[in-house]
């Protein structure tokens, strides 16, 4: 079966290289982007697509489903740090060709995730499964912090995580450490949904995005 690794760290690229290398694969192709993996899902339509969608450039669900829909051969591996229950609920009802394995998740749950999806069975890990039978609760009101508000700010404005470091003379990894807190916190998985909040936030104006 062939593998895509659809994620943009080295760290967690080599981690998946060593655990598919014990399971029965052909070949395992990475891709850093949207178009890569359109690119390689044309060359192999039969493919199980390991994807981190937080850190990857999907701006909503909507362009997943529009993958899914496209290519219904491929079967999807959600590999993710974190992930709202709301966005959960959807790709679930979006496909059965859709598994979710948190980057948290113990090694024998990660390999058992890998091995079902080489045969296009789905695999939901247990804080996954927990977040989905918990009962609703009302959920407080957002606070950040005034730092991660300026962030926010940027990221809505369009600037990277590199343009954004470099205007606060901090470094990468402590604005994407900021980024990851900051879609924990609203709940998002997306610079899209965190753009729409700082809109509704009253944080950007129009007039301030469109210049």
């Amino acid at each position: 079966m062939n593998v895509i690794i659809a994620d943009n760290q080295g760290i967690t690229q080599a981690g998946l290289m060593y655990v598919l290398n014990q399971l029965e694969t052909t070949q395992v192709k990475v891709v850093m982007d949207k178009a890569g993996l359109a690119y390689q899902l044309k060359e192999t339509p039969v493919a199980v697509v390991i994807l981190d969608y937080t850190l990857f450039d999907f701006n909503d669900i909507e362009e997943l489903m529009i993958i899914g829909q496209r290519f219904r051969d491929a079967f999807l591996v959600l590999f993710s740090e974190d992930l709202s229950i709301d966005f959960v609920k959807n790709v679930i009802a979006m496909s059965s060709q859709v598994s979710i394995i948190m980057k948290e998740s113990p090694l024998p749950e990660i390999r058992q995730c890998l091995s079902l999806a080489l045969t296009h069975q789905r695999y939901i890990c247990q804080r996954i499964a927990e977040m989905l039978l918990a009962p609703p609760v009302v959920e407080e009101i957002t606070n950040l912090t005034k730092t991660e508000t300026e962030i926010l700010k940027d990221i809505a404005l369009g600037m990277t995580t590199k343009e954004i470091a470099e205007k606060r003379i901090s470094s990468f990894h402590t604005v994407n450490t900021h980024r990851k807190n900051i879609f924990r916190k609203l709940g998002v998985n997306s610079v899209h949904e965190a753009t729409k909040y700082a809109f509704r936030a009253g944080l950007v104006d129009s007039a301030e995005y469109y210049i």
